[in-house]
C-alpha cells in the first residue's frame, strides 16, 4: 500500500463483491483487496469482468471470479445470484463483504452461509419507479446484513432506519495519488492556459448526480472575466453527450477530458477544484484536492461538510448563483486561495489512511469470525 500497511490482524478469507464501477467503489475495493492480502488475509473479488479489467484486482493480490452485476437492476440479476453462489461454493470464505446496494442485493439473495457485510457508498436520489425499486432494495439489504457500514453518517442513519440491526460508520479513504509526472506549466499548456489565466478542475463520473450542468452554467458566465478561466472535467459516463451539448449551447469554456489516469497532474496544474454533486459521502476527488493543497468549492451535501470542515468553501446543491459567486470570490483573492490550500492539506493529514481503513475492516471481520484464532488457516 502507499501508506504504512497494518500488521497482520486477521488471517481469514473474504469475498469482496461489487457491481459495475468506473470510479470510487472500484478504487476502494482494489485498495481494500491489496491491503488485506498484504496483511495476511485471502481475498476473492467477485464482480463484472470489465471492472476487473479497469482496476486489476488480481494485480492487487486477490483472486477474481466474474459475476456480472450491472449498475441497475435487470432480469439478469438471477444469473448474478447463481454465479455468486457458485463462486462462493468453489472458493469458501469466512466473510462476504458487498460494496454498494446493487452488489448487496445480489449477495443477500445468494444467502451466504457466512456473515454478510454491506457498505453503503451512495444515497438513493432517484424518484419515480426507479427510486421506489431502489428504496425496496435498500430495505431488503438492510434487513439481510450482519453489519451495515456507511461511508458517511447519513448513510449509517439510513441503514439503521431501514432495519439494519448493526449499522456503523466506515469512512472510505481515497487511495494516495502518485506524485505528478509533469510540471505545472506543462499541464496548463495542454489546455491552452498561459500566464495568469486560471485553471479549474473537477473529476468524477459523468452522471446526473454529479450535477456538472451546474458547473457548466456557472462557467458560461465566466467568459466575460479577464482572463476567463478554463474549466476541465475528467471522467466518463452516461451523461457525456448531454453535457457536451450543454457546453456547446452555452458556449461555456469547459472541456470534457474523458477518463484520465493523471489526476495528480491535473491537480498540480489547477488553481481551483470544484464539486457540484447533489450528494456525496466522502468523495475521492474532494479528498485528493485537499491533500494536494488545491482550494476547493464543494456542495454542502451528505458527508462533505464533515469531511472538509472549514478547509473548503461550501455552497448549496443545485445553485448556479452560489457556485458562480464562490468561484469568482476565490479567483479574485489569491491570499484566500492560499489559505484554503494550507487548511486543506492540514485537514487531510488527520483523515484515516488506506491502512487505517483496512485495519478497521480486518478488526470487523475478526469480530464476526471469533472461531478463527490468529495464526490459523
Amino acid at each position: 500500500m502507499t501508506d504504512a500497511s497494518p500488521a497482520p490482524r486477521w488471517p481469514g478469507s473474504v469475498a469482496l463483491v461489487l457491481a459495475s464501477s468506473t470510479g470510487g467503489v472500484g478504487q476502494h475495493v482494489r485498495s481494500v483487496a491489496r491491503g488485506l492480502t498484504e496483511a495476511g488475509a485471502t481475498v476473492l473479488v467477485c464482480g463484472p469482468a470489465a471492472t476487473q479489467d479497469q482496476f486489476d484486482f488480481t494485480g492487487a493480490g486477490a483472486r477474481f471470479t466474474p459475476v456480472e452485476i450491472p449498475a441497475t437492476p435487470t432480469p439478469s440479476d438471477a444469473r448474478a445470484v447463481t454465479a455468486l453462489r457458485r463462486a462462493l461454493a468453489d472458493t469458501p470464505v469466512d466473510v462476504v463483504h458487498a460494496h454498494g446496494l446493487r452488489a448487496g442485493l445480489v449477495a443477500a439473495l445468494a444467502r451466504p452461509a457466512v456473515p454478510l457485510v454491506v457498505t453503503w457508498h451512495n444515497a438513493v436520489l432517484a424518484g419515480g419507479l426507479r427510486g421506489a425499486v431502489s428504496r425496496l432494495v435498500e430495505r431488503i439489504v438492510a434487513r439481510s446484513v450482519r453489519v451495515a457500514l456507511g461511508a458517511s453518517a447519513d448513510l449509517v442513519e439510513r441503514a439503521a432506519a431501514l432495519g439494519a440491526s448493526d449499522a456503523r460508520l466506515a469512512p472510505v479513504a481515497a487511495p494516495t495519488l502518485p506524485a505528478p509526472r509533469r510540471r505545472r506549466a506543462a499541464v496548463r499548456a495542454e489546455f491552452g492556459v498561459t500566464g495568469e489565466r486560471p485553471l479549474i478542475v473537477s473529476v468524477g463520473r459523468l452522471h446526473p448526480q454529479k450535477r456538472y450542468d451546474v458547473l457548466i452554467d456557472a462557467a458560461a458566465r465566466w467568459r466575460t472575466r479577464t482572463p476567463a478561466p478554463a474549466v476541465v472535467i475528467a471522467g466518463s459516463g452516461p451523461a457525456y453527450l448531454p453535457l457536451a451539448a450543454r457546453i456547446s449551447a452555452a458556449r461555456a469554456p469547459v472541456t470534457l477530458l474523458g477518463h484520465r489516469t493523471d489526476v495528480a497532474d491535473l491537480l498540480g496544474g489547477a488553481d481551483l477544484a470544484v464539486v457540484t454533486s447533489d450528494w456525496e459521502a466522502r468523495q475521492l476527488f474532494a479528498q485528493e484536492a485537499l491533500r494536494a493543497g488545491v482550494p476547493l468549492v464543494a456542495t454542502a451535501v451528505g458527508g462533505l461538510p464533515e469531511l472538509v470542515g472549514d478547509a473548503a468553501v461550501l455552497v448549496p446543491a443545485g445553485d448556479v448563483d452560489a457556485v458562480d459567486t464562490a468561484v469568482r470570490a476565490l479567483l479574485d483573492d489569491p491570499a484566500r486561495r492560499a489559505e484554503l490550500g494550507r487548511r486543506g492539506a492540514a485537514r487531510a493529514a488527520a483523515w484515516p489512511t488506506e491502512a487505517d481503513t483496512v485495519a478497521a475492516l480486518a478488526d470487523l471481520y475478526a469480530e464476526l469470525t471469533p472461531q478463527r484464532a490468529p495464526g490459523t488457516r
